[in-house]
């Protein structure tokens, strides 16, 4: 690369003519593929092939190379994070490096040099270039737990021509509205017993009025949400007493979180390092077989009911579980794994937004009365929201959307770069680990206007001409590899919530005060969240 920089330099300044242009940018366009190529250990025959589209006689004298990227040292970034507990504040650290560095940045965690993508337009330009099945960073600890126990990937932790087989399975079962729409009747049981639960658990403290710790109850409500669509059945979860196997599961889950900084970095922490201290690594296998257990139990039960009906002569239906069990498209494991990571994906995507949503909602009174007229105007009195009824209520989805800019449960994302890209005027080898921070692009000016100010509005279009930004917010990712689960976190959310407006009016507890986020694998609540839900009069 020393090599390259200085050729470029000298001989461009020596440049003469269209014919050295061609020339100059022939051999630049070589040297760059000839580094690249090093550096990633690719053979002469494999350069041959290297693409050559993404570096054009334009970029010549204006390219710049990763030596030249600004970006925090590697000590700064040790101490940030395993001194000052960086980790817990990744959505902070963005906005500080954006403003410091600019743009795009890099950043070194032991081995692994990652390239940080922190506006707008440049993720967009990496995304609208991914290919047909784009790779995901930070998947190593994930992949090495599969591996060990002899257990098949899933959508989040596969890759390739695997990956892609199975998200072409799933798409045409959950990726549509229309396909999730018919799961309406099941989801809206499981708010009736939201709504019981809050009525029940205000009814025990002194003022009659206050749920403590709303993110433990929306975990529940999502959980018996997700598995509802997921299994076929009820868990139990919103019950006065939870059954065990339901617990441990809960358990498990908890123990995941808890154990993220270490597992989810493997590659920026070395594997000898759990000889020294193997319980993280431990208690990440842990909740893993319990997750599985989990799933294996209700996976199986819905196998043997399926075969009892056959044996019997009886039509099979169901939902989606019989579906993947009866089509066969994928392997009994495979369904396993999918399940498992849906569920795992699921529950917490859509906890920490409810949570969110209720705690600005309690904070912004008159915006919460906007979207109440909008459901009282949409539904009649009593009427119990549906899908179709949510496609007339625009402040609803707009609050869904607008809670996600602003607290995005994932803050940033990862890819492997799958072609050499010249992207901010830099280019990035195939091979290179980028972070897409979504966190610091969903509160940039340049993507909001007021961007710090919660406006459930901002998300309704005009006329048909009106276009909101995509790429400043874009919780559920980006194409092929977007959240294939969307649909489904979408109606949870957008029932249970016009029901609660319908219901209650949501104030602030006086035992809460403000509360900021943390990154504990994905973005929550700092502090528990206590809210009042107080009956509307009519």
């Amino acid at each position: 690369m020393a090599l390259l920089n200085h050729l470029r330099a000298a001989s461009w300044r020596s440049v003469r003519g269209d014919r050295l242009n061609v020339q100059l940018f022939s051999a630049l366009r070589a040297l760059h593929k000839s580094a690249a190529s090093e550096a990633l250990g690719v053979s002469a025959a494999q350069e041959e092939t290297m693409p050559q589209r993404l570096i054009t006689p334009e970029d010549v004298g204006t390219v710049k190379t990763l030596n030249e990227m600004p970006g925090p040292s590697t000590v700064s970034n040790l101490v940030e994070f395993f001194w000052r507990d960086g980790f817990s504040r990744i959505h902070e650290i963005q906005l500080e490096h954006r403003k410091k560095y600019g743009k795009i940045f890099k950043s070194r965690f032991g081995p692994q040099l990652v390239v940080s993508i922190a506006d707008r337009d440049l993720v967009a330009q990496v995304l609208r270039a991914e290919g047909t099945a784009p790779q995901r960073a930070n998947m190593e600890s994930w992949k090495e737990y599969r591996d060990m126990r002899g257990r098949a990937t899933g959508l989040i932790s596969a890759e390739g021509e695997e990956w892609l087989k199975m998200r072409s399975v799933l798409r045409q079962l959950i990726m549509r509205p229309r396909d999730v729409a018919v799961f309406t009747d099941d989801v809206n049981k499981v708010v009736d017993d939201l709504i019981n639960r809050v009525c029940a658990l205000r009814a025990e403290e002194s003022d009659g009025a206050t749920v403590l710790n709303v993110n433990d109850l929306f975990f529940k409500y999502a959980m018996e949400g997700v598995a509802a669509i997921l299994y076929e059945c009820r868990l139990g979860c919103l019950e006065n007493e939870i059954p065990k196997e339901t617990q441990d599961y809960i358990d498990a889950l908890n123990l995941m979180f808890s154990s993220f900084k270490t597992t989810m970095y493997a590659g920026a922490i070395p594997k000898w390092l759990r000889l020294i201290i193997p319980k993280p690594w431990l208690e990440f296998c842990s909740s893993w077989d319990g997750l599985f257990k989990f799933s294996l139990i209700h996976v199986d039960k819905r196998l043997r009911d399926i075969k009892t009906q056959l044996e019997q002569g009886e039509d099979v239906k169901g939902g989606l579980l019989t579906h993947m069990l009866i089509a066969k498209e994928m392997s009994v494991e495979e369904i396993y794994a999918n399940v498992t990571e849906m569920l795992l994906a699921g529950v917490d995507t859509t906890s920490f937004t409810l949570s969110w949503a209720s705690y600005l909602l309690a904070r912004h009174p008159h915006v919460q009365q906007q979207i109440y007229t909008e459901v009282t105007r949409t539904l009649g009195p009593g009427a119990v929201a549906t899908a179709e009824d949510i496609q007339h209520m625009p402040l609803i989805k707009g609050l869904v959307k607008e809670t996600l800019r602003l607290f995005p449960v994932l803050p940033g994302n990862g890819r492997i770069t799958q072609d050499d890209l010249v992207v901010g005027g830099y280019f990035i080898p195939k091979g290179t680990q980028l972070a897409l921070c979504h966190y610091s692009t969903s509160l940039e000016e340049e993507s909001f206007a007021d961007a710090l100010d919660f406006c459930p509005q901002r998300w309704i279009r005009k006329d048909y001409t009106d276009r909101v930004d995509n790429f400043g917010s874009i919780p559920f990712g980006y194409g092929i590899r977007s959240c294939i689960g969307r649909r489904i976190a979408e109606l949870e959310m957008h029932l249970a919530l016009t029901r609660l407006i319908q219901r209650f009016r949501i104030c602030q507890s006086p035992l809460t005060a403000d509360v900021n986020a943390k990154t504990h694998g994905l973005l929550c609540p700092a502090a528990p969240i206590h809210l009042q839900f107080i009956d509307r009069e009519n």
